[in-house]
């Protein structure tokens, strides 16, 4: 392997690794065995079939989420408004089912999951452009987006489109049993998770196979040679951040059919922030975000368990993985080191031979 697939691999698990070693360290201050913690935080994500299941259910979101942050890095952009494309999502899908004389069983079902991507679309590739046509940060634009569709979100749920049956947790009325998205084989894992598998192949394979997905790379890692060959890049920026936010509209789609079976304030769980630190943590790679999002799956579904076992706070989980974001940014500044030749240069074998220096030798 090169020194790039080395450097992606390697730092972000050695950063992982160093997350949960200062989580450790913290939890140790609360009084509680870090060891414990570690194993806890293992067992109830790959324990037992019931925590694979619940590690799963919450992954299926966020590789639908990280997407909408995977995509428009690779055209240099810095979108992180995935919760807000998620949430009008969930709504677009809850809100057609009672609008629409939506046809039962899968038409429906695919019917309402393609309202909340086209919902989701629009909402994130709002941000492509207004930094392409007006010159606005696309990161700052697509975080105060997020925020005015959950101001939207909850005032809709809590206004024109609630069901007046929900009087204590205000929320849309109920889907069908027709239009639900259910489990695998019987179990809790419902198909969100291939349609999120799904997502990151087929990205994966439009970016490295077609010209539109090589293109959108182009422009993100050349925008000058991008200029210069007559590439459309205002168009290839605003069509990556639709993709984007497709993904996580979807996200929202179909947690509303499979989990919560319509709009309400659970569908705000912070999946559209978790994934930003997925897809940094996968490099904005789609095929690496798979595994990544399983394994912030699994700690999102040992949050409770550290809550009951020992005591910790259920949002003791945010704190791993706020952790894991510093040092994965931390991180970039060692990504283009030679390690190699760092290691092999006479300063630094003396130094690790225990060698002593001379007065003006430094590891600089």
């Amino acid at each position: 392997m090169n020194r790039d697939t080395i450097n992606n691999i390697a730092l972000p698990v050695a950063a992982i690794v160093a997350a949960l070693g200062v989580f450790g360290v913290f939890v140790s201050l609360a009084g509680v065995n870090p060891v414990d913690v570690w194993l806890l935080l293992f067992n109830g994500a790959f324990g037992d079939w019931f925590s694979w299941q619940n590690t799963l259910q919450r992954a299926a979101p966020l590789m639908l989420t990280a997407l909408c942050v995977a995509v428009p890095a690779r055209a240099a952009l810095v979108v992180i408004g995935g919760e807000g494309a998620l949430v009008l999502g969930g709504l677009a899908c809850a809100a057609v089912a009672h609008a629409l004389p939506v046809p039962e069983g899968v038409a429906g079902t695919t019917l309402l999951c393609l309202a909340g991507a086209l919902v989701g679309a629009l909402w994130v590739a709002l941000a492509g452009w207004l930094r392409q046509y007006r010159g606005i940060n696309e990161t700052i634009s697509s975080l105060l987006l997020a925020y005015i569709a959950l101001g939207v979100f909850k005032h809709l749920v809590e206004g024109p489109l609630r069901d007046p049956a929900s009087l204590n947790k205000p929320s849309t009325y109920t889907l069908s049993e027709s239009l639900r998205i259910g489990g695998i084989g019987g179990s809790d894992v419902h198909w969100g998770l291939v349609l999120g598998v799904l997502a990151c192949v087929g990205l994966a394979a439009w970016m490295r196979w077609t010209a539109s997905g090589f293109a959108v790379r182009v422009v993100g890692g050349n925008p000058r040679a991008a200029q210069l060959v007559g590439l459309p890049a205002s168009r290839l920026i605003v069509t990556a951040c639709a993709l984007g936010g497709a993904c996580a509209g979807l996200a929202g789609a179909v947690e509303v059919a499979a989990v919560h079976t319509n709009a309400n304030v659970s569908l705000i769980a912070f999946y559209g922030y978790t994934g930003i630190l997925v897809s940094f943590i996968a490099r904005h790679h789609p095929l690496a975000i798979i595994p990544v999002a399983i394994l912030f799956g699994g700690f999102g579904a040992a949050g409770s368990m550290l809550q009951r076992r020992l005591g910790l706070p259920d949002a003791s989980v945010l704190v791993l993985q706020g952790i894991a974001f510093v040092l994965i940014l931390a991180s970039e500044a060692l990504r283009d080191v030679d390690w190699k030749a760092w290691l092999k240069t006479p300063l630094r074998a003396n130094a690790r031979a225990g060698l002593p220096l001379s007065a003006g030798d430094t590891l600089s």
